[in-house]
């Protein structure tokens, strides 16, 4: 049977089902729709039905929901030895911290201007950066930053809806400064029952911490489960919350609003979508 023609839209049509998306063998596997404009209420549509948009400046926006799909469950985050030490550092130091939403526009552009290995230039254009800053100010998209001495030095961004995280994109400019940031979404998640985090598409990288792919209907099963979840309260990064990795600093202050018992991550959905 010939695969089904890409879909094309317009800013008024919904983007279609997502069994509509290219095969895996098709020039492009995963590649649901083409044109349309990148704007706040897009992005809410698409990443409630599980899909993102991924393309080069200057062409059609494109709309991707592979399959399989990478994910992280936050119950098998994997902590090397040595980042654990460097962790370690990094929380016994005053004059490190991080912080969430502080900072997403820079957090952004620091992600497109750093150069990545096997890429030339970006994906974050001007309007990408303009579209998630804008679903930023609504509350649904948000940024963990590694800071040291007042300087921003790494971080990662994505949008969280419910208790979900869609993870888009990280950068450093230290050495370990977006591994930081990842274990420390990784402690926030876990601290508000968030048990999956969206990584899109299979990379090395990604898979040394535990990620791993799992079906799009897997995938899409878990959406329906905990889009319409319980969202966290206030996106604030407490340093409570490193113990849920096991790397809470002696002594540390305890917000009224942070609860002293970390809330257990559910199997359901990632487990059962495991290959």
């Amino acid at each position: 049977m010939p695969a089904p023609p890409l879909t094309w839209i317009d800013e008024h049509t919904p983007l279609p089902p997502t069994a509509l998306a290219l095969g895996p063998d098709s020039d492009a596997p995963g590649l649901l729709a083409a044109g349309g404009s990148v704007t706040p209420e897009r992005l809410e549509e698409a990443y409630r039905k599980g899909v993102f948009p991924w393309y080069s400046p200057g062409d059609p926006a494109l709309w991707w929901t592979p399959d399989p799909r990478m994910v992280l469950p936050v119950a098998g985050f994997r902590l090397s030895h040595s980042l654990r030490k460097t962790l370690r550092r990094f929380i016994r130091d005053p004059r490190c911290e991080i912080r969430i939403d502080s900072s997403f526009r820079r957090v952004m552009a620091a992600c497109a201007d750093t150069p990545r290995e096997g890429q030339d230039g970006t994906w974050i254009a001007p309007e990408i950066i303009a579209a998630y800053s804008a679903l930023h100010d609504a509350g649904r998209a948000h940024s963990v930053e590694t800071w040291v001495d007042g300087e921003l030095v790494g971080g990662l961004y994505g949008v969280g809806i419910g208790a979900m995280f869609f993870g888009e994109s990280m950068f450093a400019h230290r050495n370990d400064a977006s591994k930081i940031a990842l274990a420390a979404l990784v402690a926030f998640c876990r601290a508000h029952a968030i048990t999956l985090i969206d990584c899109q598409q299979r990379t090395r990288h990604l898979a040394s911490f535990g990620a791993h792919e799992i079906s799009r209907s897997a995938f899409e099963t878990h959406l329906a489960r905990t889009l319409g979840a319980p969202a966290p309260a206030a996106w604030t990064y407490h340093s409570r919350m490193w113990a849920a990795l096991d790397l809470a600093p002696v002594g540390s202050d305890i917000p009224p609003d942070v609860p002293l018992d970390i809330p257990p991550d559910t199997p359901s959905a990632p487990a059962a979508g495991q290959p």
